[in-house]
């Protein structure tokens, strides 16, 4: 049986950009990458390199500085190897998001104890942008309409790796349209929590961060 960093890697270095989107929508895959290769290699091999099933943390869909640079969910080069130990030459992006992640994952014992219980990741695994910005894929319709197949194979996929199907956790209150639409589809998780979204919390809510911080270690801490 493989373990879930076998898996893992396995889908990420072979991940393809989808083959059509809607005009002005791109797509960035960094796992084309040599450097990203590595990144995932050693990033699964550390963490995840056991078959223990995982609890789902699901956001959107990366942010072209954040996965969107390192392959790896809500961190950026310098939070890679500030908290999870690996070294890379890769430049500092700034990433909200990241930001506050990493905060929780701090908070509650640190990456070792966060990742052996949880995995990051998102509805659609690739960066989306347009007109040189963050995109998410349920900005427009025809992008959700056109991404929604791929959507459920990724889920489904990562499924695979092992999870712990009692409950997802969601990031975003619109991200939880969207998830709750795929689960009612497809019957993936017993249930779904959500919390607020990183970056709306640090975009719009920064001086109740702490307040939102809690939350997120409330919740987490009844599947550690």
């Amino acid at each position: 049986m493989k373990t879930f960093a076998e898996q893992a890697i396995d889908y990420y270095v072979h991940l393809s950009e989808p083959a059509r989107l809607p005009p002005g929508v791109g797509v960035m895959n960094p796992y084309r990458q040599p450097e990203v290769q590595t990144i995932v290699r050693q990033f699964f091999g550390t963490y995840f390199h056991d078959d223990r099933p995982r609890v789902f943390v699901l956001g959107i869909n990366p942010g072209r500085f954040g996965a969107g640079v390192t392959g790896i969910s809500f961190t950026t080069p310098q939070n890679l190897k500030r908290y999870c130990g690996i070294d890379n030459d890769l430049p500092p992006t700034p990433e909200l998001s990241s930001r506050f992640i990493y905060r929780m994952i701090e908070a509650l014992g640190g990456a070792k104890a966060f990742y052996g219980r949880f995995f990051l990741t998102s509805l659609f695994p690739l960066a989306l942008v347009k007109d040189g910005k963050n995109y998410n894929f349920y900005d427009d319709r025809a992008t959700t309409e056109a991404l929604w197949p791929t959507i459920t194979e990724t889920v489904r996929r990562q499924l695979d790796f092992g999870s712990d199907r009692r409950v997802a956790v969601c990031l975003g209150r619109k991200n939880e349209t969207y998830l709750k639409r795929l689960n009612d589809q497809q019957g993936f998780f017993d249930r779904i929590e959500t919390l607020d979204h990183p970056r709306y919390i640090l975009q719009y809510k920064s001086r109740e961060a702490d307040t939102y911080l809690e939350k997120y270690i409330r919740t987490l801490s009844d599947w550690l």
